[in-house]
Formats: structure tokens, sequence, C-alpha cells
């Protein structure tokens, strides 16, 4: 049960169980679309005259369509509704230490475009000129094939201030406070939505309708690429705690004597287990980011493994032990329904299942919590760029605070 704060509350208005039931049926219908309003009714167990009011709001404020009619054993035909996919858009951002990649998404998070990217320039003002640049041509591109743009959502490798979306630090970008959503906003005219790659890769798992977060309430969402971006669900909401730093695994300590991390500590998660960290495992002396055409990527290491290169094989079974350790760790503190990975290195999951598992029950104190599920995303799915998408998307779904 949660407890009233006297300090910070929302009392109840007379609009506010229908604005409640309101977003109940536009998450109903999201999730279960097509839908009848008969079935709409049955899910929310209503009077179908109730509901059919709700659906005329909804279709009068363009949120659902109408669509085709639907099978029935007697009577009329119903008709199907839909979420509006075209009435609107937004531009999704995923900043990474190399690259940064963009997309057009619908106002379900799906893509609506093909994904294009740019170096990802060091200073931020040079990237936020190249970014506002590529942002008006994929709108112009685009235009009359989408809705007109609602906002950019911004993911980026680092520690975010919600309220502001400023960058409180990123290290492997090598920025502090940087106001990006405000210049961002300026240079585009958009409103824009930043936060960390991790939380926003485990929002959009929250929200994607039809998967597996759809019904669990606890789940940690694991990010492995240039950076380790970790995102806590608890009871449906993402975990911020105090100073927004919640969640921050990529940086707790698995090896005092371990390399130093980009964030300048020793022995950190992210330095065991990173794209950087497998490569420098491999090659044996550090490496540092590239992103040119003719760069040795994780992906070319995998390749190696698989073509039978016994030293690139090691060094992935060497990340994939580490990778285990840090997951019992979550396991033991947060004990999730479910953990979802995602990052290159998930396309060698067949190589390094075995390893990382057999690491997780080493440190899970229980073997129930060893046994805990674990959902590979796939790259093909592109969770960071739909977890952007989400930012613009989810406030559209999100439920009413109240009290």
């Amino acid at each position: 049960m949660r407890r009233i704060d006297p300090n910070r509350f929302h009392v109840a208005t007379r609009g506010t169980s229908r604005q409640i039931n309101r977003q109940i049926a536009l998450t109903l219908i999201s999730s279960h679309q097509p839908i009848s309003r008969a079935d709409l009714a049955r899910r929310m167990k209503m009077r179908r005259g109730a509901v059919g009011l709700l659906v005329q709001e909804l279709l009068a404020d363009r949120q659902i369509v109408e669509g085709t009619t639907g099978e029935a054993a007697r009577g009329r035909r119903p008709t199907m509704l839909y979420i509006n996919t075209r009435s609107g858009s937004s531009v999704a951002v995923d900043i990474r230490a190399s690259r940064t990649f963009l997309m057009l998404a619908d106002p379900m998070g799906q893509p609506r475009s093909d994904i294009v990217s740019l170096p990802t320039a060091q200073e931020p003002k040079r990237l936020v000129t190249a970014l506002a640049r590529r942002i008006a041509d994929l709108l112009k591109s685009h235009a009359g094939i989408v809705g007109a743009c609602q906002g950019i959502g911004v993911v980026v490798p680092g520690m975010v201030d919600p309220g502001t979306g400023r960058v409180i630090h990123a290290p492997t970008l090598r920025w502090r406070n940087v106001d990006l959503q405000a210049r961002l906003a300026v240079a585009t005219g958009l409103p824009v939505h930043v936060e960390n790659s991790g939380r926003a890769c485990a929002l959009a798992q929250v929200w994607e309708a039809r998967n597996v977060a759809a019904r669990v309430r606890n789940l940690v969402f694991v990010s492995v690429s240039d950076g380790i971006g970790v995102g806590v669900v608890v009871n449906g909401e993402l975990l911020r705690g105090r100073h927004n730093i919640a969640g921050e695994f990529a940086h707790m300590p698995l090896n005092v004597d371990g390399p130093r991390c980009s964030c300048g500590a020793i022995g950190c998660w992210e330095a065991h287990i990173s794209n950087l960290a497998t490569l420098t495992r491999y090659f044996g002396r550090p490496q540092e980011r590239t992103s040119g055409d003719h760069a040795f990527t994780i992906d070319n290491l995998i390749a190696r493994a698989r073509s039978g290169d016994g030293k690139a094989a090691a060094a992935l079974q060497a990340s994939a032990r580490y990778l285990g350790l840090g997951l019992g760790g979550i396991v033991n503190i947060i004990d999730p329904d479910c953990i979802f990975i995602g990052g290159e290195i998930t396309t060698a999951w067949d190589l390094i299942e075995s390893s990382v598992r057999t690491a997780l029950a080493e440190r899970a104190l229980s073997p129930a919590a060893a046994s805990t599920d674990i959902v590979i995303v796939s790259a093909e799915e592109h969770p960071r760029l739909r977890g952007a998408a989400m930012l613009v998307a989810a406030p559209t779904f999100a439920a009413p605070v109240v009290a």
C-alpha cells in the first residue's frame, strides 16, 4: 500500500474518474486492437452506453479511428477500433559515444522511416547543430507521409535531470551539465524530451502493449553497448531515486582491482562488459572509440568467434561471465519478474547464454532467483530508438496521478 504524501498530492475533481476511464479505454484499445465497442465494454466492465461516450470523445480528439467491421454471430456487425497512428509523429534520437541514430515514429512508437545516423561530435554545440539539420531533413523528406511532429525523444548514455532535460554526467560522451533539452528545442523549434538510455529502454518495454513486459510489474532492462545502460521498473513505474541515479548498476564495483571505467572509478561493471571492454580484452590493450568505416567492432569480434577464433571466443565468454555476475547482484537487490537484455552482444546469445546463467546462479541468493526470466531484445528491434520514441508517445497513455 502507498501512503499519501501530505506535502505532494493531487486532489480528485469531478472529472477525475472520467479521465481515468478514458485512459483505461485508450490503453485497452492499444493493447487489444482491433477491438469492438462491445468487447471494450466487457473488458472495462462498464455499460455499453458509458463506453460509447468515451469512444466518441476519443474519436473526436482523433486519438482513435474506426476501421473494418468484425464478425458477429447475429445482429449488426461491429465496427472495430484502432489507435490513430496517423495523428502525429515523433523523432527518436539515440546518442552513443561513436554514432548517433535517428528515425521517425508513429504515436505508438513504431518506426515510420528508415534509420539514419551521423558521427557523434564530442562537443555538444556541434552535435546539436548537426542533429537539428538532420532532423529537419528527415521531417522534410517525409512531409505528407507522417502526421505533424509532436516532439523529439532523445536517449543518452548518462544521468539526466528529468525536470530540465540536462545531462548531468555522461562518462562515455565526456559530458557534464550539458543543457541538451533546451539547446535542441531552440535549434529545432520542437518540444524535446531527454532520458537515460537504459531507462528509456525499460519504458519502451512497459508500454509495448503485446509483449511479455505488459504482464509484469517489476523489470530491469540492461543495454550493453559502448557503455552500459540500466533501467529499473518497480510496480509499473521507473525507479529514479532522490538524486535521479537509482539503477546505475553499470557503476557498481565488480572488482576493485579491475580496469578503470569511463566514469573514473576502478572495476565498474561497465568496465568489464561494455563493447569496448570486450574489444580491449581481445586485443590485449586499451581500445579507443572509433566510428570510421574500417573500425573493428563487437560485431566483427562475434563473427570471428563464430568462425573459430579462440581468442575472440575467450573474450566473449569472459564478458558473458561478468555480465552474469552483475545480473546476480541486480536479482538480489531488485528481485525483478524479468530481465531484458539489449545491445550488440545479444547477437551472440547462443554462444554466451550458458556462461551468463551459470555466473548469475553463483551470485543469486536462492534457486528461484537464479531462474529469473531473461528476455533478449534483438538489435533489429532498436530498443533505444523505441525508447526515445516512447518519451513522446507514453504521456498520451499514462495514468493520471491521484492522491
